[in-house]
């Protein structure tokens, strides 16, 4: 249980932001858009500053443009669509927002990037939470401010992220010996990067500039991680 304890004070500092800001969300609509544009060009400033990670941009290109093949192929965004109605009709349709747009967004946000895969590495191998802690403070902070604008469907995204840091923490001592230290950093930053775009896409889709099915990407972060291995592996044979 203590090498889930970042992972659980992250999940629940997203259920909290969540709740509390499900329950401000009747401030003014012209104040909730201001906001929402403001969030929009925070996270693509992020995306920005996450896709500057790359050392080679040919891992981002070729991550991309296979994983939104693959995601095309699976429609994972009409799956996803799917799973939100299923959600809304177990709890109830949210009146201020979808929430598979909702739980997509958050997610991305909340998982992709350095902080949750070093985060939950760390409370693995040992034991310290204190980055996992550091993340909580600003995931509570951005889910108060998601939930004001895109509703209650943001507080799912607290499962995703319980999973994704939950199974890295737990497994994090086969990943350190899979992954040996030269590779991590490449992986760590390529993953970053590519993720990097999918956060970009929000950003553009919560100004309404475009319609990027973000869902649709999703498999690129795998394909970068299948591919910065195996680029290292057939470097050293």
């Amino acid at each position: 249980m203590m090498v889930l304890l970042g992972t659980i004070v992250n999940t629940l500092a997203i259920i909290l932001g969540s709740i509390l800001g499900h329950l401000l969300k009747r401030i003014p609509e012209k104040i909730k858009q201001t906001v929402t544009q403001g969030m929009a060009l925070i996270i693509i400033l992020l995306g920005i500053q996450m896709g500057l990670k790359t050392q080679n941009s040919m891992y981002v290109i070729g991550s991309i443009v296979l994983g939104g093949l693959i995601g095309e192929w699976l429609d994972l965004e009409r799956l996803l669509n799917r799973f939100g109605y299923f959600l809304e009709q177990k709890v109830g349709t949210s009146k201020d927002g979808n929430i598979a747009k909702a739980f997509v967004t958050s997610t991305l946000v909340f998982v992709v990037g350095a902080m949750s895969i070093v985060g939950a590495l760390n409370s693995g191998l040992r034991g310290d939470h204190s980055l996992l802690f550091t993340k909580a403070v600003l995931d509570g902070f951005l889910a108060l401010i998601f939930a004001t604008t895109l509703g209650i469907g943001v507080i799912f995204s607290s499962i995703s992220v319980f999973i994704y840091e939950g199974l890295i923490a737990v497994f994090a001592t086969y990943i350190a010996k899979a992954i040996p230290d030269p590779l991590m950093g490449r992986f760590i930053d390529e993953i970053t990067a590519t993720g990097g775009i999918l956060i970009i896409a929000i950003g553009l889709n919560l100004l309404n500039i475009t319609k990027v099915k973000t869902a649709n990407f999703l498999p690129s972060i795998i394909i970068c991680a299948l591919i910065v291995i195996s680029v290292y592996y057939w470097h050293l044979s």
